[in-house]
């Protein structure tokens, strides 16, 4: 992959408020930038989420990036791998900021999604030229810009004391619009955004909560949900939207039979109104 170094005077996407603390004089890349400034939106949170966090993240990162809004995020395990990955999965264009030289994809593992982001129009930057390696203080410094190259920031799950709260404070310092998805009182992974919503945070619900602050007219129509087309799918489909994931739980708690619960959860696949988490997981689309 091509490494590019690149001012911000060279490119209309890169023209944001110059609030960014030790603003950067060049950025590396690798990949394309969108031509023209479009809303973009980080998402980001901890390495370690919950079926709840893995959820929430997907839902939102989906819903922003079909509406064209661009996601940033830093490539890291957890929050920010599933942020990139619900955006390609939707076609839409997401940007990881690396801590390190971007000759060395970190982590390592990682890589195949770093290609998959460029191959998409998408692209990978860093501050950092190549040779530099990935030290924990950088990563920290990395924050600034994926808060910097963003509108707002989304948290959807962090404990109290996370390094992305750090990102939020940066945001606040560049007058940027903060997120976070309430969660569980009783869930340590909720305790960071549940705070920060006390301390004035937006509450985020869906993707039209965030699009009626910074993008309006991108917001979706609502739309009447599902039903199902039998029944089963009916009955399925609530069960769902009760809050219910765990599919031996779900089907407990039908009145169905394991042939009829499978074949329903088939079609309902098929059909693209439900989806899989992993781990017997299930939420609808």
């Amino acid at each position: 992959m091509k490494i590019k170094s690149i001012s911000p005077d060279e490119s209309e996407y890169l023209q944001v408020p110059d609030t960014i603390a030790l603003k950067y004089k060049r950025l590396y890349l690798i990949g394309s930038l969108p031509s023209e400034r479009l809303p973009t939106v980080a998402i980001v949170g901890t390495r370690k989420p919950t079926h709840y966090g893995t959820e929430t993240t997907l839902r939102l990162a989906e819903d922003l990036a079909k509406r064209g809004v661009v996601i940033v995020s830093g490539l890291a395990f957890g929050i920010d791998a599933i942020a990139h990955r619900a955006a390609l999965s939707v076609g839409g264009i997401t940007i990881a900021v690396l801590a390190g030289g971007l000759d060395t994809i970190y982590p390592a593992s990682h890589r195949q999604l770093a290609e998959d982001i460029v191959k998409s129009g998408g692209a990978l930057v860093s501050e950092y030229p190549p040779g530099t390696p990935s030290r924990a203080f950088q990563f920290l410094a990395r924050n600034r810009i994926v808060s910097g190259l963003s509108d707002a920031v989304i948290v959807t799950e962090a404990a109290a004391r996370s390094g992305t709260l750090s990102t939020v404070m940066h945001a606040l310092d560049q007058n940027k619009e903060v997120f976070a998805v309430p969660g569980n009182i009783t869930s340590p992974m909720s305790v960071g955004p549940n705070r920060l919503i006390q301390q004035g945070a937006h509450p985020v619900l869906s993707a039209n909560d965030v699009l009626e602050i910074i993008a309006p007219e991108r917001r979706e129509v609502q739309t009447m949900l599902a039903l199902g087309q039998n029944p089963l799918e009916a009955q399925l489909l609530e069960l769902l939207r009760s809050g219910i994931r765990d599919g031996d739980l779900l089907q407990q708690r039908s009145t169905m039979t394991a042939q009829e619960f499978s074949q329903t959860l088939t079609m309902l696949e098929i059909q693209g109104i439900i989806k899989a988490l992993g781990a017997n997981q299930w939420t609808v689309a």
